[in-house]
């Protein structure tokens, strides 16, 4: 099959590659998937930077890439859950990085998959599953429901975007920074749009003069921010900062989670969730794709499609 590969750390897209490599095996209780939308997201480019070798084990040459929507094509053995030419979607990250998404075939593990959301096409269903587990992870660390005024730092991006509408869905009442350009989006999500960078406190408090009762970071580098307009006894979270545990709040990673996923399959067929895709590229294109990611004002998923 094809697939993006590359074999050594490098802090940048020099050693990416795009080739014939074998097929993967399908070992018992895993699916496998034939790809046809995996989202980019910023964690590629960090593992490929080496970013993660002092937790993770990497085998090369790794392939790239942790979202995954497509077609099972065949089942290991003991896997009922699903049967070849289901359509599934999977937060696919693995114990070790290797076998990533961003080529024509992935083998997932049956219990990280769930049903493809029928109402999101494919580049949308791709840009689902990393990016928005780790959106109802937070929600759910900050217990955020309708009592809350939930700050979400980075509003408009792939992870933002996806909690603003999930909050809002639980009944809180959302503030989001974002560029004046994507106010109309974050709007359009049922979020209160600020401006970030200098006086963006100020700012914040001319919604909510009395503070926000958490606080969701999707940025990193916000701490002092979110000190600033969080009341007292309010609760905060970031997937990018890890000192916030250091100051009450709680540094999130999120986990492959099949009945997660489904549930917010089951939300975007709700009618409640959707997925903005800024971009799509193909194999050969995956490159561009992470040097737009690296950029940070994306709005929305970055998606390869095989």
């Amino acid at each position: 099959m094809r697939a993006v590969t590359y074999d050594s750390y490098a802090p940048d897209n020099s050693k990416l590659r795009v080739g014939e490599v074998a097929d993967p095996k399908v070992g018992p209780g895993q699916v496998l998937i034939q790809v046809k939308a995996a989202s980019v997201n910023p964690v590629d480019w960090k593992v490929m930077a080496g970013g993660l070798d002092g937790m993770m084990d990497a085998v090369f040459p790794v392939i790239p890439g942790w979202d995954v929507a497509g077609v099972v094509t065949r089942t290991g053995p003991d896997t009922p859950e699903f049967a070849e030419g289901d359509e599934v979607i999977s937060y696919a990250r693995k114990d070790v990085v290797g076998a990533g998404t961003f080529a024509e075939y992935v083998a997932v593990a049956a219990p990280h998959v769930a049903r493809k959301p029928s109402g999101l096409d494919w580049p949308q269903a791709g840009g689902l599953p990393l990016a928005g587990l780790t959106a109802l992870r937070c929600l759910e660390r900050l217990e955020v429901g309708v009592a809350d005024v939930l700050l979400v730092h980075g509003a408009a991006g792939g992870v933002g975007s996806l909690a603003v509408q999930l909050a809002v869905a639980r009944g809180a009442r959302v503030i989001g920074t974002a560029s004046e350009r994507n106010h109309a989006f974050v709007h359009a999500l049922g979020g209160e749009p600020v401006t970030y960078g200098d006086g963006v406190v100020d700012r914040i408090k001319s919604l909510s003069p009395v503070g926000v009762t958490a606080v969701a970071d999707f940025v990193g580098g916000q701490l002092e921010t979110t000190l600033a307009v969080l009341s007292l006894g309010g609760r905060h979270v970031s997937v990018a900062d890890p000192t916030v545990e250091q100051h009450g709040g709680a540094w999130v990673w999120v986990r492959p989670d099949g009945a997660k996923l489904a549930e917010l399959a089951e939300t975007a067929d709700a009618g409640r969730l959707t997925v903005e895709v800024a971009q799509t590229f193909p194999l050969d294109k995956v490159g561009d794709a992470f040097d737009a990611s690296r950029g940070g004002h994306t709005r929305g998923k970055l998606v390869i499609v095989p």
